[in-house]
Parts: structure tokens; C-alpha cells; sequence
């Protein structure tokens, strides 16, 4: 496994990448598992790189995998207005209630909750503490 570390537009990525078979790999970014599919496929995980993302430096220090499991499925819960995530109350994997907080943005100096939508799951936390946010990005997506 290969980790890196970015900074893109301040803020700080710490992504792992568990896996490569053929042109899918298995990566871990903050803590989330995705799926990413690249154009062409690579031979060893060696020569993945992220021509999208800040330069790279490679810090090759281990980590456990993470177990596999469906990352990022669900309904999402989108931001009610644009503002400044100050608070992520969940991690993927944790049960959630309808009502339960889920974040907290900052809007206009304002705090507002954002809620879970439905029971179920938390299967993608898609933001970090400090992110800018539009109205109708998605925070969170639970199954």
C-alpha cells in the first residue's frame, strides 16, 4: 500500500491506495473508502498517480486496510445553503437516526445543523472539518 499526501486548496488529504486490478483502485481518502476508475489500466499501484491533485509525496507508511464494504452507496444529505463545514458529528460505518446531526455549517456567522434525512447507515462522509460547500453539495450519504 502507498500513502500520500495532499493539500488542495488548503485543505489537507491523507489517501491511501489499498489496491489495483486492472484499472479500479481501491483507495482510502481521510478515512473514506472509494472505488476510483482510471482511463487506462496500471500494472502496480506503484504507478498510480493523481495528475488532478497537488504534487505527491510519498510518506510509505503503513496502514491496516480497512474491511470491504459497499463506500458511498445511499441517499445523500445535502447542504441546506453554501457555507463552512465546522463540525462532521458521524464516520462511516456508524448507525444513524431521522433527526439525528449528522455536521454543522457556518453560514452568514450563523451555526446550522444538518440532519439525517432517514434511518440507516452512514456509508460516505464526503466532507472534512474547514470545507467550503455550496448549497446541494452532499455532506453525507446513508443507506
Amino acid at each position: 500500500m502507498r500513502t500520500y499526501k495532499f493539500k488542495i486548496n488548503g485543505n489537507e488529504y491523507n489517501v491511501d491506495i489499498n489496491s489495483v486490478e486492472g484499472n479500479i483502485a481501491n483507495v482510502t481518502v481521510n478515512g473514506a473508502t472509494y472505488e476510483v476508475e482510471m482511463d487506462t489500466p496500471v500494472s502496480a499501484p506503484a504507478a498510480v498517480k493523481d495528475s488532478s491533485a497537488a504534487p505527491q509525496n510519498d510518506t510509505q507508511a503503513p496502514a491496516p486496510a480497512p474491511a470491504a464494504k459497499p463506500a458511498g452507496e445511499g441517499k445523500a444529505v445535502t447542504s441546506p445553503l453554501p457555507g463552512v463545514i465546522i463540525e462532521v458529528s458521524v464516520k462511516e460505518g456508524q448507525a444513524v437516526k431521522a433527526g439525528q446531526k449528522v455536521a454543522v455549517i457556518e453560514a452568514m456567522k450563523m451555526e446550522n445543523e444538518i440532519q439525517a434525512s432517514a434511518d440507516g447507515t452512514v456509508t460516505a462522509v464526503l466532507v472534512n472539518k474547514g470545507d467550503s460547500v455550496l448549497e446541494g453539495a452532499e455532506i453525507v450519504k446513508i443507506a
